[in-house]
C-alpha cells in the first residue's frame, strides 16, 4: 500500500511542482486541474495512469514519467457520462509518444463503444521528436478513430496552450473547437518556419492564436476569456446535444409558454425593405427563456447559427443576418452553415431556418474563390438533412439564395412566411432595370410599383403551395412549436448508396 500511494501521488504530479508552477505563473491549469474543472465533481476515473513509455533514444530513458503525458479517463457532466483526455504539458511539453498515443486511442474506442460524447484538452508541443516515426503513426490512429467515431458521438475539441503540426488534425475532424483568448495557438507551420519560408514576420497569436480562428479561418467555433470560462462553455454546448446518434437530446423543462404571442415581434421588420435589424432579436424571443447558444459567433456574421430549445427540445437555428452585410450569403456563410446543418442532421436535431436574404455575395472575389461550388454545400446540406426541417421567411428571399435557404423546393417540411415576405426573382428595382432598362424613368417607377404589388408579397407563393402558411411575426413561437410536434415522427427513405459526394 505504501508503494502504491507514493506511486499514485507522484503520478498525481506529472512532471513535479516546478512544472506545476511553471503552468500556474502562465496563467494556464494543469491536466488534471482542468478535467476536475470540466467534469461533476467527484465523478472523474481514470485510465492507464501508470503507463509509461519505452523509448531509449536521445536520453529518454531518462525521462520516464507515470502516464507519460495524457491523463485520460470517463466522468459525468450534468449527470450524464463523457470521455476525456488531456494532455499533460508538464511532461515533455505534452508531446505525443507512441504510448500516450495509444491511450487516447483506447478512451477513443471506449467511448464509441459505449455511446458517450468525448472531450479532448490540447496543450501539446506536438510529436514526441525523439521518437520519430512512432509518434506521427500515433496521429495517424487519433485521426483514424476521430473519422470512424464522426457523426456517431459528439466530438469536443479544448485548445488549452499549442496545437502545431499534425496535431491540428484531430481537433478539425471533430465536430467543434474552442480555444481560449491569448492563450490558444493551432497552426500547421509556426512562426519560425513561415518566416524562413515566405519571408513573413508574424507571431503566433497573429498567425493561429484564438482571435484569427473565431473570426478569420473559421477554425474554431468558440473562444472563452480563460479556461475556466471555456470548459463552462463546453458542459453548456453538451447540455443541448443526445449523447450519440440513437439517443435525443436532453429534455429541459420550461415554464415559458410554448403558445406564447410576443407582439413587439409585429413591429421588428421594418417598412423599408432595405432597412436592417438584428435577426437576433427575433430568435430569442421565439426559444425558451431567450436561451440561445452561438456557434461561430464572431465568423461570417451575415448568417447565424446555434442550439435553443423549443418546449424543451433541442432545435438548431440557421438565420440570416440584414444586420451584418444585409444578410448576403457568401463562401464562408455558406461553410459555416452547411458545417451546422449537417452537425444537426447527424445527431437528429431539428432545424429552423429563418430566412432573409436578399442573394449571393457578386464579385471576382467570391467567383474566383468558388462561391458556386461553396453555395452548393448548403443545397447539399439542406436536401441530405432528413430531421424535420421548417423555415420563416421574414422578408426577402430572392433568386437562388431562397432555393437554397430550405425552401419548400430542397426538402423543407414546413414554410412559413411573414405579410412582410418578399419571395421574387429580383428585387423590384433591380428586376425593372434588367427588364426595362431603355425605359425613362417614370415608367420604371410606375413598373417597379406594379412588379412589388405582384411579386413583393408572400401571396404567389402561397398560392402555388409553396408556402404553407403566412403567419403574424407575433405568433412566431407557437406555430414553429406546433410544426415541431407535428413533424417529430418524420420518416423519409432515399435511395441506398455508400455515402454522397458533397461538393468540397
Amino acid at each position: 500500500m505504501e508503494e502504491f500511494l507514493e506511486r499514485d501521488s507522484r503520478a498525481n504530479l506529472g512532471g513535479g511542482q516546478d512544472k506545476i508552477d511553471k503552468q500556474h505563473e502562465a496563467g494556464k491549469m494543469t491536466a488534471r486541474e482542468r478535467i476536475d474543472t470540466l467534469l461533476d465533481k467527484g465523478s472523474f476515473v481514470e485510465f492507464d495512469k501508470f503507463i509509461i513509455h519505452h523509448c531509449t533514444n536521445f536520453g529518454m530513458d531518462k525521462k520516464v514519467f507515470d502516464g507519460d503525458g495524457i491523463v485520460s479517463g470517463c466522468g459525468k457532466i450534468d449527470g450524464r457520462q463523457v470521455f476525456v483526455y488531456a494532455y499533460d504539458f508538464t511532461i515533455c511539453g505534452g508531446s505525443l509518444s507512441r504510448t500516450n498515443a495509444n491511450k487516447i486511442v483506447k478512451v477513443q474506442k471506449m467511448a464509441l463503444k459505449m455511446g458517450a460524447p468525448i472531450i479532448a484538452i490540447n496543450d501539446s508541443g506536438g510529436a514526441r521528436i525523439q521518437e520519430g516515426i512512432s509518434s506521427l503513426a500515433g496521429y495517424g490512429d487519433i485521426f483514424y478513430q476521430n473519422t470512424i467515431s464522426s457523426g456517431v458521438i459528439p466530438q469536443i475539441s479544448v485548445i488549452m496552450g499549442p496545437c502545431a503540426g499534425g496535431a491540428c488534425y484531430s481537433p478539425a475532424l471533430t465536430d467543434f473547437i474552442f480555444m481560449v483568448k491569448e492563450k490558444s495557438h493551432m497552426f500547421v507551420t509556426g512562426p519560425d518556419v513561415v518566416k524562413t519560408v515566405t519571408h513573413e514576420d508574424v507571431d503566433k497569436e497573429e498567425l493561429g492564436g484564438a482571435a484569427v480562428h473565431s473570426s478569420r479561418s473559421g477554425v474554431s467555433h468558440f473562444i472563452g476569456e480563460d479556461e475556466e470560462d471555456t470548459l463552462m462553455m463546453v458542459r453548456e454546448l453538451l447540455s443541448f446535444l443526445p449523447s450519440n446518434n440513437i439517443e435525443d437530446a436532453p429534455y429541459v423543462s420550461t415554464k415559458d409558454d410554448p403558445t406564447r404571442i410576443d407582439e413587439s415581434l409585429d413591429e421588428l421588420i421594418p417598412d423599408d425593405p432595405s432597412k436592417p435589424y438584428d435577426m437576433r432579436t427575433l430568435i430569442e424571443s421565439i426559444v425558451d427563456d431567450a436561451n440561445f447558444f452561438e456557434v461561430h459567433a464572431n465568423f461570417a456574421q451575415n448568417i447565424i447559427v446555434g442550439f435553443a430549445r423549443m418546449d424543451g427540445k433541442t432545435v438548431g437555428i440557421v438565420a440570416d443576418q440584414p444586420a451584418f452585410q444585409a444578410g448576403v450569403l457568401d463562401i464562408d456563410a455558406s461553410d459555416k452553415a452547411a458545417r451546422f446543418i449537417r452537425f444537426c442532421d447527424c445527431f437528429n436535431i431539428p432545424i429552423i431556418t429563418l430566412e432573409d436574404v436578399p442573394g449571393f455575395l457578386p464579385g471576382c472575389v467570391q467567383e474566383h474563390n468558388g462561391i458556386i461550388r461553396h453555395g452548393a454545400k448548403i443545397v447539399y446540406a439542406y436536401v441530405e438533412a432528413s430531421v424535420p426541417k421548417l423555415t420563416v421567411i421574414t422578408r426577402k428571399a430572392y433568386g437562388g439564395a431562397y432555393i437554397v435557404m430550405s425552401s419548400k423546393h430542397t426538402g423543407a417540411d414546413f414554410n412559413f412566411a411573414y405579410p412582410s415576405a418578399e419571395i421574387a426573382v429580383l428585387g423590384a428595382e433591380g428586376a425593372v432595370n434588367i427588364l426595362y432598362r431603355k425605359q425613362d424613368e417614370e415608367t420604371k417607377k410606375q413598373t417597379i410599383k406594379e412588379y412589388e404589388k405582384t411579386f413583393s408579397n408572400p401571396y404567389r407563393a402561397a398560392e402555388l403551395g409553396y408556402v404553407d402558411e403566412i403567419i403574424l411575426p407575433s405568433q412566431t413561437r407557437a406555430k414553429l412549436i406546433q410544426a415541431l410536434d407535428m413533424t417529430q415522427n418524420k420518416v423519409r427513405s432515399t435511395p441506398a448508396k455508400k455515402h454522397g459526394n458533397i461538393p468540397l
